[in-house]
């Protein structure tokens, strides 16, 4: 009745109103507020993961297509992720690998799986210019950090729920400056660094990069984020003379190809 009213009008100025039945995936991605242009695919992987995950839609987009990449390009060596809350970003690079046949590869995550560690002065937040120190005192408890906490038996469960092979999957617990480079894969072609802080991004830079193979992706999550990611890169960077475009995929993520040997 409505659209027949609107068409008597319409009709006027020589147009007309039509009822068209969307597709099951474009209802879905207006209810998850997934952008138009997102395959259903990730729609698909996208709504197994989301509430294992901080990260926004278009990093986790940006995560897909780096593992879609990695496996196409017929690139060899591990997954890598430094921080890992509840596993929400590796599982949506295991199911991933899984969608695209490729069950081989190792799948490293490094975490506390005791929340966060404790932040320095220099990681304060980008928009805002707020120190972290105090926030990080609030979520303070005995033997874990409320900020981010996740034990690693969670995460362990969330992962093999993907159907990814459990001896495919290494999870090492622990502060990264005390864990890396002690276990840690020979050869990287996708390296997700999600610390946050300068000094733990510094020291995942420091001991994996060289392990990042040439074409293989680097993804910083918080480098628009927090002060003390973006200066850990742009340090490390300098230091070492890499030239890489960085990519902005949202407010707070980077990604990037790594061309040199």
């Amino acid at each position: 009745m409505v659209v027949r009213s609107l068409n008597k009008l319409a009709l006027r100025f020589g147009y007309a109103f039509t009822l068209r039945k969307l597709p099951q995936y474009a209802v879905r991605k207006k209810a998850l507020g997934i952008p138009r242009d997102m395959d259903p695919e990730f729609v698909d992987l996208y709504e197994k993961t989301r509430h294992y995950t901080l990260t926004s839609v278009e990093r986790m987009h940006a995560l897909y297509e780096a593992v879609k990449y990695v496996v196409r390009s017929g690139l060899p060596g591990d997954l890598v992720e430094c921080g890992v809350w509840r596993g929400g970003s590796c599982m949506l690079m295991a199911r991933t690998l899984l969608a695209l046949g490729d069950s081989t590869r190792k799948i490293y995550l490094y975490d506390t799986f005791a929340g966060m560690t404790r932040p320095g002065e220099a990681d304060v937040h980008t928009v805002d210019g707020a120190e972290q120190v105090s926030r990080w005192e609030v979520f303070e408890r005995e033997g874990y950090n409320e900020w981010c906490y996740a034990p690693i038996e969670e995460v362990h469960r969330n992962i093999v729920s993907t159907g990814y092979p459990r001896e495919s999957v290494v999870l090492v617990r622990g502060a990264v400056e005390e864990t890396v480079p002690k276990v840690a894969p020979e050869r990287i072609a996708l390296l997700r660094l999600d610390t946050d802080w300068f000094r733990s991004t510094y020291h995942e830079l420091e001991h994996l990069y060289s392990r990042l193979l040439k074409n293989g992706i680097l993804i910083v999550d918080d480098y628009g984020a927090y002060d003390g990611a973006r200066l850990a890169v742009d340090r490390y960077f300098s230091e070492h003379n890499v030239a890489m475009y960085l990519h902005r995929i949202d407010t707070a993520g980077r990604i990037g190809v790594k061309t040199e040997d």
